[in-house]
């Protein structure tokens, strides 16, 4: 029989700060490529098609790296991953400062910066599974926050760095940060619990044990075979195409209709503002209601807020949008990493969620580069967001029939 006692205080709770700062640092700063879209365009008069298909090789590489990524921390754990991580990413940024010509686009930013950014998902959520249990909804929220004030923080802080020191010099400024920041941080992280003689959700080993065998799971061989595995890659490829175009085209968007570049990078900041709020509720609803219904109710949220775009025009309008939207934005971002663990189990979470993410990155890296393509050629976003309402809708038909997988224990 397993005794156990509670420590004075559970490292898991530095890991998961950790893990919320990796997140809002990570994703803040990719996500801002958006800010610098209409300096880029100015600059060299390329294409959106040109600039969008920059963010989706990148999104691409990260994607496909992270089947490695959560192959390799199931492994040796996060920490070497994570120096190896803040290194590409702020030379990717520090490279793209030098910036004069399309191949230096696509190496700087979709090569270079893809690789920096490929773990921080996966590493993140991963590990939080892995020290919580039955906590494992809030405090993916919680680490999902840090998504959300990222993306708060950082497109206003490249906006207003482009603004006093130039497009160039903001990505100095946001490389240098970003390669210390991520570093350092990453340091912070442990495997699991087992490492420091501890139990998820903070009980202390007292004796030789294992944690509960619920917590095993499928391999991936055997999840290859369900239903349920297949479903949740495309939900997440539905979820992370919509996301990724919004965020690399909402600003371009505001812009075309006359909003100034600072509040119009202020609807970016705004989404994930809103999307905190989203996480974290999310995250509590996880643990109350569960996954299914959770994914659920954000289907329906950014349904409504993809009817409501097609006819925003002006700037309130938009931070409306904005608002709901961010939202459900939070909320698909938490609930897809434990949706994962409670389908499959926990033993080989980093390798499934990783095939996960990397589905998504699919979505991710089509949505930007064919949103680019239609508005090139429409001189509009109109059927852009149509586009991203009928994906929606079919995201929520393949969410209503997910089931338990059915196996032994």
């Amino acid at each position: 029989m397993v005794e156990s006692r509670k420590p004075r205080f559970f490292y898991g709770y530095i890991v998961a700060a950790a893990c919320f700062a990796i997140q809002g640092i990570g994703v803040g700063t990719f996500i801002s490529f958006g800010v610098f879209f209409t300096p880029l365009l100015v600059e060299f008069g390329w294409s959106r098609t040109i600039l969008s298909g920059a963010s989706s090789a990148a999104f691409l590489l990260t994607g496909s790296l992270g089947i490695l990524v959560g192959n390799l921390n199931d492994k040796v754990g996060p920490r070497k991953i994570m120096a190896v991580t803040g290194f590409f990413f702020g030379l990717g940024y520090l490279l793209m400062s030098q910036l004069g010509a399309i191949w230096q686009l696509y190496l700087f930013y979709g090569v270079v910066v893809g690789l920096g950014y490929s773990p921080v998902d996966v590493i993140a959520l991963t590990t939080t599974a892995r020290w919580f249990i039955r906590k494992r909804g809030v405090m993916t929220g919680i680490v999902k926050v840090g998504t959300g004030a990222g993306q708060l923080v950082m497109p206003l802080l490249a906006s207003m760095f482009i603004a006093d020191y130039g497009w160039r010099n903001a990505y100095i400024i946001i490389g240098a940060l970003v390669l210390v920041l991520i570093i350092s941080i990453g340091q912070l992280l442990r495997r699991d619990p087992g490492q420091m003689g501890l139990l998820p959700d903070g009980n202390e080993k007292t004796a030789a044990s294992k944690v509960d065998v619920r917590e095993g799971g499928l391999s991936f061989r055997q999840a290859s075979r369900t239903r349920q595995f297949w479903t949740i890659c495309a939900v997440n490829l539905i979820v992370v195409y919509c996301s990724l175009t919004i965020l690399v085209h909402i600003v371009p968007h505001a812009m075309d209709i006359g909003i100034p570049a600072i509040k119009a990078a202020g609807i970016l900041s705004m989404i994930g503002g809103v999307s905190m709020v989203g996480r974290l509720l999310t995250g509590i609803a996880i643990d109350k209601i569960g996954n299914k219904k959770s994914m659920i109710i954000c289907f329906l949220l950014v349904i409504g807020s993809f009817l409501w775009l097609r006819v925003a025009k002006e700037l309130w309008m938009l931070y409306l949008f904005a608002v709901v939207y961010g939202v459900a934005h939070g909320g698909f971002f938490t609930v897809i990493s434990p949706i994962v663990a409670e389908l499959f189990g926990i033993s080989s979470h980093g390798f499934l969620f990783g095939i996960v993410v990397f589905s998504g990155t699919v979505g991710g890296a089509i949505g930007p580069l064919l949103a680019g393509y239609i508005f090139d050629i429409t001189e509009s976003y109109q059927l852009v967001f149509l586009i991203l309402l009928g994906f929606s809708i079919t995201g929520l038909i393949l969410t209503s029939f997910l089931r338990p997988v059915l196996r032994e224990v």
